[in-house]
């Protein structure tokens, strides 16, 4: 087996649950029912077009963000790292008719190819992308932005190694009471894992580094913290300072 189909079936098995059949129950029982059409149809669409289909955020997750947002009464959301956008489009339909989302992506290929599916839905209007990495571009906000202007949500996943640098931003940037989700935070369950020779390099360095976040995020007292078992690990931070 080549060294790209081995980094392939690792990154195809995004379940923390304790069997694959207990997973299909749960998204067959009350995950595919309540998708949206078109966020079925962007994920299907992404499986088909983009090699790297992994990288989308999971449908049961995408009814949770949904959730809480709606909870929340979020009017405004950033979010860091876009794909084709699933996520974004999950924020987008839950957000008001007036809400607003800078959307930030180095690769504006991969969200042109989500981008008829965000038209079709009607919400296109809610969301400013920005192509640039994104630290340049959280650190402008932060530069401009007044107290009366900052964010409801962040939702993050974008390059690991980076998320404590987004973090430092973020906390900054989102609203006391607001809420900062990041994904893969138990990195395919790694986490809890000796290392293992034979995950990809890459892999191991992104197992570290969500190590050492895990470890950070647990002793920030400016946030509470609440670290969830699903798609393979998504942390909720809700700013209280």
């Amino acid at each position: 087996m080549s060294s790209s189909s081995s980094a392939n079936d690792f990154y195809l098995n995004k379940n923390l649950l304790r069997t694959d059949a207990l997973h299909e129950y749960i998204l067959e029982t009350s995950v595919y029912p309540r998708e949206h059409e078109l966020l079925k149809g962007l994920r299907e669409e992404t499986v088909k077009v983009h090699e790297r289909s992994f990288m989308g955020v999971p449908p049961d997750e995408g009814l949770l963000l949904s959730m809480l947002l709606k909870l929340m009464n979020a009017k405004k959301a950033i979010e860091v790292g876009v794909f084709t956008g699933y996520s974004l489009l999950t924020t987008a339909l839950a957000l008001p008719e007036d809400g607003k989302i800078t959307a930030i992506d180095v690769d504006k290929s991969a969200y042109e190819k989500g981008l008829p599916f965000i038209q079709k839905a009607g919400v296109e209007h809610k969301i400013n992308f920005i192509e640039s990495k994104a630290l340049a571009v959280l650190d402008k906000l932060l530069e401009e932005l007044k107290e009366d202007e900052l964010y409801d949500f962040a939702f993050v996943d974008a390059d690991k190694t980076s998320y404590a640098d987004y973090h430092e931003r973020l906390v900054k940037l989102v609203r006391i009471g607001g809420l900062i989700a990041y994904d893969n935070t138990l990195w395919y369950g790694t986490v809890a894992e000796p290392e293992n020779p034979s995950i990809p390099p890459n892999a191991k360095i992104i197992r570290e580094a969500a190590i050492k976040l895990n470890k950070s995020l647990a002793a920030d007292t400016r946030i509470e913290l609440s670290q969830v078992s699903i798609g393979d690990g998504l942390t909720l931070c809700r700013r209280i300072a």
